[in-house]
């Protein structure tokens, strides 16, 4: 569940059919896809600042430098292996999942053949930080819509239930995982990766009440589904 500084952040938790019959649709689908796109186009910010990565990305670059293929393309294909990872625990994505998986890594790789990497550090510095902060809003953007949480976030809220670890701890167990071996593979770990760890779930949650689509907690079309895990404040793509 997120917490927000403000009364209640105004996420509800619905199964796949019940996202898209809980309405509203005009204006969360463009929200969906605008903070996908945008979410993309971070990472590039973030990649391109030369400065550290999110453990995912730190995983998908060691990987582009050793396979012949784009970051972005990649990325789907992580995407799909962790969703793989969702069947036999039993979760079950939402349009928003499927929309990640190929969003995300289209608009990562437009990111990367529009941005250049900067010739000064204090360019540096500024491109990871706005990357960061509009990381931090894309996350907040697409997952107020919900639509569901992308691939890597329902892995966490799936091992999470189905183990009864927290979600802290699951999340904190993966990603050091997956940076460890992306750092092994030769992705990039610095600065930009610690701010990444400490920065990106306080910036989501301040941003999230401010564009979360407000729905009725339960639409009565749905009733034969059952709940979900509400997505996480912390996105990870």
């Amino acid at each position: 569940m997120v917490t927000s500084s403000r009364p209640s952040t105004p996420l509800t938790v619905h199964g796949p059919l019940e996202q898209l019959r809980a309405g509203r649709l005009a204006r969360r689908l463009p929200q969906l896809f605008a903070g996908l796109a945008l979410f993309g186009f971070s990472m590039a910010m973030m990649l391109r600042s030369g400065l550290g990565l999110a453990p995912w990305d730190v995983l998908t670059e060691g990987l582009a430098q050793r396979l012949p293929l784009s970051f972005g393309t990649i990325t789907v294909v992580v995407s799909v292996v962790v969703l793989l990872l969702w069947v036999p625990l039993r979760q079950w994505p939402g349009l928003g999942t499927i929309a990640n998986v190929f969003v995300v890594g289209v608009a990562v790789d437009v990111g990367l053949a529009l941005l250049r990497t900067p010739t000064s550090e204090v360019l540096q510095v500024l491109l990871l930080v706005g990357g960061l902060v509009a990381n931090g809003l894309a996350g907040a953007v697409y997952i107020g819509s919900q639509f569901g949480p992308g691939p890597r976030d329902g892995l966490m809220t799936g091992l999470a239930r189905r183990t009864g670890a927290s979600l802290r701890l699951v999340r904190t167990g993966i990603e050091v995982v997956v940076l460890a071996t992306g750092f092994l593979l030769g992705g990039t770990v610095g600065i930009g990766t610690v701010l990444y760890a400490v920065g990106i779930g306080p910036l989501t949650q301040l941003f999230l009440p401010r564009v979360a689509v407000r729905l009725d907690a339960r639409p009565p079309a749905a009733t034969a589904e059952q709940p979900r895990p509400a997505p996480s404040a912390a996105p990870g793509a």
